[in-house]
């Protein structure tokens, strides 16, 4: 570029917007901007935010209005490839939002930088002002005095307009850190590293350190030393503090200054080396595997998505790395899906022992630092194999060969909250297609769209029907709870069967894994004389009650509040617990297994960073004899010796009202059988129900995923449902219940004029009402065969329309396309 040229820019900002923004190219900075970096921009009403945007293109053409410039130019290189903006624009157009929402969803925190953003002093920040510049010894003052401000205000308060560039300077060095990091506080892991003092470096210096010691009979310095010595090979590498012996004599070592303690940064994942890889080609597949491999690597007439239809535990992780082996000797990328993030811990192992460091981990419970790491190795090509959850398909590849999507049946790969609300193994077969890159979805339960879409032949489908190693799958009972308690053999929660199963299992130190779909210790708390029930304040339903912080909480906002010691409405004592959720599972089976280890794994036990992976770690080395869990124990978990399973009430998950109920509660109830038995001496499935002649009960028990999909295929067609149906969702929200109701109907009135026979409702959803905005909801069905990109400009014009009429601007509309 010529500095005499006038340059423009369209760029994208992560925000709920129509399209890209035209700024001007400042003559300084011709010849510096590139597509796919960032650049700092104003953005508002009188210029009060500046927001980090992305360039879209670079141009000459001159907007009809005056442009503004852009500020700073914060890339060198581009940060976002040409493909990731044609996928961010196609998510765009399918799921109905804007690209600025998908940028916002798709860059780390770490690379996303706002002036309404607010900053704090790094928690790690040393204190050392002698390297800093005079601007930020100021912004550092500042946050002393006030330890959480807006950018906008740090730069009125110094004087400096362009300060993006300042504060991601001072991000970098860990001097200062955004609101994102503050929500998590992400802390280094710190180790205490013990040295040779460089006096004793010289072999005539540590001869005398020796005899010094000897002659002064300290017998327990000079072990220690001599332990150092080997450890260290002789002083010239450092040993962790805690590999040597910890008391007085390394205490009086470091005093003596014999010994220097230094603290070093350790990554969270382990580095392998050479010699610890095994080669993938050292896999041996049974006969089956092998028949699947074969036909997912085959190129000829072949589509270029599969379904690896395998039994639990019938070995489709090593298929799948045989796939990714294939794929990265071509010198192509790999992507691996997994629906929970529970689940890494224990693939990312297994694929670090074929692919050492080539292995790259993604997703949400990293730090906004640690995201933004792994997303510029990506960028550079030092990762070769991609694992992570949804949020990974954001990455920015450089030659993506292979997208595994494990578990495709998983509800977890739908995102609700906030927009895109896209389901991410839909959108990796529009990433595969951009790539020219192969897909496999793999699942012993598969959707009832995609198996569909296998028997077609629109997907390829290779099948596992036995278990790896010749093992049997575990033999599924049935316990009728009716019966049960007319019999008198029912003990709190539990069948007499199921603790006889649990005490044998525990007699044969092997462990036991129970699935409750509810978290908190009772569903909700009901006074006996006038039925009254606590509700939330600001959602349409009633408090759960957790025993832990001994309060009722509502579990859409939030909102808690103490446990009443009387009933609000009649002011009688005589409250009772009703249902039951994990946290009284647990409780109960301490008091009835005293001498086992329990433990409980939902969203309420794993909020904190790594708490997830420290349960998951203790069960594995049998620290954890019983764990008691919602739907995160039915995801692909692998340990030795589990022999039990029990599903608690599995009409709590049958009986939930979506057309999508029986082929969910066979997914959950067959994945979470399939955790038992795994590596032989048998498996035992223990499910309690009040129903034990539904369906869906007898389908779990024989195993016959054929005859449930036969069942919910032949519904949907009759009741136009997916897969020969495409729904599209919209939710309404105001404050006000009339306002909304009115609206509704306008809109329905509208898309009734427009696709007529398409429209169901508008109607109140199960909740009707969350944080305090009512619901309303209209959903659309299109025939798969119709184009539908049409429809969706129909529909987002008559949404805009509504927005814009008088007393209607209040009223938010979600469109999502696909709803779960």
């Amino acid at each position: 570029m010529e500095e005499t040229q006038v340059y423009y820019v369209d760029v994208l900002l992560p925000l709920h917007l129509p399209g890209t923004y035209t700024y001007r190219v400042p003559q300084e900075y011709n010849g510096q901007v590139q597509v796919g970096a960032r650049v700092v921009v104003q953005f508002g009403a009188k210029n009060a935010r500046m927001y980090s945007a992305v360039v879209r293109r670079i141009h000459q053409e001159a907007p009809q209005w005056k442009s503004k410039y852009i500020m700073a130019v914060l890339d060198t290189e581009p940060i976002v490839t040409e493909r990731q903006m044609e996928f961010w624009e196609w998510m765009g157009r399918y799921y109905m939002c804007s690209p600025g929402d998908v940028m916002a969803v798709a860059l780390p925190a770490g690379l996303k930088l706002a002036s309404e953003s607010a900053v704090a002093i790094h928690p790690d920040f040393s204190g050392e002002l002698s390297s800093l510049t005079k601007y930020e010894l100021m912004v550092v003052q500042l946050l002393t005095e006030h330890p959480v401000m807006r950018l906008v205000d740090i730069s009125r308060a110094i004087g400096v307009q362009k300060i993006m560039p300042l504060i991601r300077g001072m991000i970098e060095r860990e001097i200062v850190v955004m609101d994102e990091e503050l929500r998590q506080r992400f802390t280094p892991r710190k180790s205490a590293y013990v040295v040779l003092s460089p006096d004793y470096a010289g072999e005539a210096a540590q001869k005398e350190l020796f005899d010094d010691l000897e002659r002064k009979k300290r017998v327990k310095q000079v072990a220690l030393m001599m332990q150092f010595m080997q450890l260290s090979h002789f002083g010239h590498e450092p040993v962790a503090k805690r590999e040597l012996p910890q008391g007085s004599a390394i205490q009086t070592l470091i005093k003596n200054g014999v010994l220097n303690v230094e603290e070093h940064i350790e990554s969270r994942l382990k580095d392998y080396t050479d010699e610890e890889i095994t080669d993938p080609q050292t896999i041996e597949l049974n006969d089956e595997q092998q028949a699947a491999f074969n036909l997912l690597r085959s190129t000829a007439e072949a589509p270029n998505t599969f379904l690896l239809h395998g039994v639990t535990s019938s070995g489709k992780t090593e298929v799948y790395i045989k796939l990714i082996d294939e794929v990265v000797r071509s010198g192509r990328q790999a992507l691996f899906l997994l629906p929970e993030i529970a689940l890494t811990a224990q693939i990312i192992n297994r694929l670090r022992r074929y692919f050492g460091n080539r292995v790259g981990v993604y997703h949400s419970r990293f730090s906004a630092s640690e995201r933004t790491e792994v997303w510029q190795r990506t960028l550079s090509g030092s990762y070769q194999v991609l694992l992570g959850a949804r949020s990974a398909i954001f990455l920015p590849f450089r030659d993506l060969g292979l997208i595994i999507v494990d578990e495709e049946h998983d509800n977890s790969y739908k995102q609700f909250e906030p927009s895109p609300r896209y389901h991410a193994r839909d959108a990796a077969l529009y990433l595969a297609r951009l790539w020219n890159a192969r897909t496999i979805l793999g699942s012993a339960t598969p959707s009832v769209e995609t198996y569909c879409n296998a028997i077609s032949g629109k997907y390829g489908l290779a099948t596992i029907t036995k278990r790896y190693g010749g093992y049997s799958l575990p033999k599924v009972e049935c316990i009728d709870m009716k019966d049960a308690h007319h019999k008198g053999m029912v003990k709190g929660h539990f069948s007499v069967q199921l603790l006889e199963a649990i005490k044998e299992a525990l007699d044969n130190r092997r462990q036991v894994i129970l699935f409750q779909n509810r978290r908190g210790f009772s569903l909700r708390l009901e006074c006996d004389d006038c039925h009254e029930v606590p509700h939330c304040i600001h959602c349409d339903v009633s408090l759960v009650y957790h025993k832990a912080s001994n309060s009722l909480r509502c579990h859409y906002c939030g909102y808690s509040i103490p446990v009443p010691q009387e009933c609000p409405a009649c002011h009688s004592t005589h409250l009772k617990m009703t249902g039951v959720g994990t946290e009284r599972i647990e409780e109960d089976l301490q008091i009835l297994f005293p001498e086992a280890n329990v433990a409980r794994m939902d969203l309420d036990s794993t909020l904190q960073k790594n708490q997830y992976l420290e349960i998951l770690s203790d069960f594995e080395h049998r620290r954890i004899d019983i764990l008691v869990g919602t739907q995160m124990v039915t995801k692909g978990l692998d340990f030795e010796r589990v022999s039990v399973v029990g599903i608690i009430n599995a009409d709590n998950i049958i009986n939930y009202p979506s057309f999508r109920s029986f082929e969910r509660a066979f997914q959950q109830m067959t994945q979470v059988s399939g955790r038992a038995g795994r590596h032989g001496a048998g498996g035992r499935v223990i499910i309690q129900t009040y129903n034990p002649h539904h369906q869906v009960i007898v389908n779990v028990m024989a195993n016959d995923y054929q005859g449930l999909y036969e069942e919910q295929i032949q519904e949907r067609r009759i009741f136009r449902y997916p897969p020969f149906y495409r729904l599209i969702e919209i939710t309404l929200k105001h404050r006000d219940a009339d306002l909304l109701n009115n609206a509704a109907e306008w809109m329905a009135m509208q898309l009734r004029g427009a696709f007529a026979g398409r429209v169901m409702g508008p109607e109140y959803p199960l909740v009707s009402r969350i944080r305090g905005l009512y619901l309303k909801q209209l959903t659309l069905r299109f025939d798969r065969t119709e184009p539908i990109a049409d429809a969706k400009r129909v529909i987002r014009q008559i949404g805009d329309d509504l927005t814009k009429q008088e007393g209607w601007s209040g009223v938010t509309i979600i469109y999502d396309v696909d709803p779960a």
